[in-house]
């Protein structure tokens, strides 16, 4: 099964960083209000970015790097 990291953009401008096993479902779920309490008041969300990893522990430790990053520094990221 893979995983996904992915980047969304929120109503606010803002970026939101996540890990799913399934990423139209977690799109969606983050547009219906359920996906993640920092989206919720946030959506609509538009997806930036996603990169498929091998498994949940490596799609976390990639969430948490992505994390890290300033804005400017994830918009770069979307060049890539």
């Amino acid at each position: 099964m893979s995983w996904f990291v992915y980047i969304v953009e929120c109503a606010d401008n803002t970026l939101y960083t996540g890990i799913t096993n399934d990423l139209a479902r977690r799109i969606d779920m983050h547009n219906d209000g359920t996906g993640a309490k920092y989206t919720k008041a946030r959506a609509p969300v538009k997806l930036l970015y996603s990169e498929s990893v091998a498994s949940r522990s490596e799609a976390s430790k990639r969430e948490y790097l992505i994390k890290k990053l300033n804005r400017n520094d994830k918009l770069k990221l979307l060049e890539d």
